[in-house]
């Protein structure tokens, strides 16, 4: 063999190597999402409808073309809740899967141990739930589409005053629980200065099942409302306990409170109580309709929920960002998915402010009756 032979040998072998490692691809056929949250456990109600919500937004956008010529694949896994197999999910999806971005978690405790990792590696992070203090603040590149505490409980505490003349409230906080910890701060700070007194306030944690003491605590203290900052498995709980020592008194709390289990859990304990979420399919604007429309036409009828279309959202707003950038990378795309500004999207006309906050207005204030949560005041908000 010579020479000129040997070195047409070695190049078709180092072409033939280049197309089985996939090396000189120039053009990427897919864009990945990650989806962060839980299947399983406790909060899956929260990450099972945030995850439905993304694919059928990703199945839409790729029937019109996908995103600059590639499709988006959702990739998905079960974190549980469990913070520790959050962060080991979020690491493998930049490492091993190259995500361009990573929606979730629904909670804000997760989200926190998740910013920090996408914020180092430079990959866009949208919680489509996190509505806990202190998110945004983790990085640049760490954004979310949800209606915020700070600026939904100011406004009930109004509405709570003016419209249903409330002057008395004990308050329950999950003292194991960030989302939990942060909207009772939000809650003290928004009631300060105005005529609903916090007279009471009791602590529990994720997981407890017996509530007899904090209960008769409150029953002696004779409060117009329990605000409850945690979850709807314990508000749940929390109720039929205060049923069965007499009290008529109703519960009140942020989407956390927000789940079928919290009425099937809690059943005719339940009636009554309130929770305040930034959708409300009861008020539908064009592009809801729309929406609730193809959904109940893929999932037998039934109407989507807050996690559903904030989940939704997520993934189109990535997209667009991505179609004005004209580019998937996450450093490119980022700046765009700042810009975003009056995006009609399913669950609200969203807005992210220079501290890459987002502002939804109104709030809608749902009232659990017959069984089933009920629309009852679309509360507005004061944005500054």
């Amino acid at each position: 063999m010579n020479l000129r032979k040997s070195g047409v040998f070695l190049l078709v072998a180092v072409l033939i190597f280049l197309m089985v490692a996939g090396i000189g691809q120039t053009k990427e056929s897919v864009v990945k999402i990650g989806f962060l949250g839980a299947l399983t456990g406790d909060v899956a109600m929260y990450g099972q409808p945030t995850l439905l919500g993304m694919k059928m937004a990703a199945e839409k956008i790729n029937k019109s073309g996908g995103v600059n010529q590639a499709k988006i694949v959702i990739v998905e896994a079960d974190n549980r809740g469990d913070k520790q197999e959050a962060a080991s999910i979020v690491q493998k999806f930049i490492s091993r899967d190259k995500v361009a971005a990573i929606v979730g978690d629904p909670t804000t405790g997760i989200t926190k141990v998740a910013a920090p990792i996408c914020e180092r590696n430079r990959v866009v992070l949208l919680s489509a739930g996190a509505t806990g203090t202190g998110v945004v603040e983790l990085g640049k590149y760490i954004f979310r589409d949800t209606l915020l505490d700070t600026v939904a409980v100011p406004a009930l505490v109004d509405y709570f005053t003016k419209n249903l003349g409330y002057k008395k409230v004990a308050v329950i906080t999950s003292d194991n629980n960030d989302y939990s910890v942060g909207l009772t701060q939000v809650f003290k700070n928004a009631v300060k200065g105005k005529s609903l007194e916090i007279i009471t306030e009791e602590k529990v944690k994720d997981g407890d099942k017996d509530f007899s003491a904090q209960i008769t605590n409150i029953k002696a203290k004779n409060p117009d409302i329990i605000f409850f900052s945690g979850y709807y498995t314990e508000g749940a709980l929390i109720m039929k306990e205060a049923r069965k020592q007499g009290l008529k008194i109703c519960l009140f709390g942020g989407d956390g409170l927000y789940s079928p289990t919290l009425i099937s859990l809690g059943g005719a304990a339940i009636e009554g109580s309130m929770v305040y979420v930034g959708f409300s399919p009861e008020q539908p604007t064009p592009e809801t309709a729309k929406f609730i429309q193809e959904f109940k036409a893929q999932n037998k009828g039934q109407v989507p929920g807050l996690f559903e279309t904030q989940g939704y959202d997520a993934v189109m707003i990535l997209a667009e960002a991505m179609k004005r950038a004209k580019s998937n990378v996450p450093t490119k795309f980022r700046n765009e998915v700042a810009r975003t500004k009056n995006f009609k999207g399913v669950s609200g006309t969203i807005t992210f402010q220079a501290n890459q906050e987002p502002v939804k207005s109104p709030v809608y204030l749902l009232e659990v009756k017959n069984g089933q949560y009920a629309l009852k005041a679309k509360v507005p908000v004061s944005i500054k």
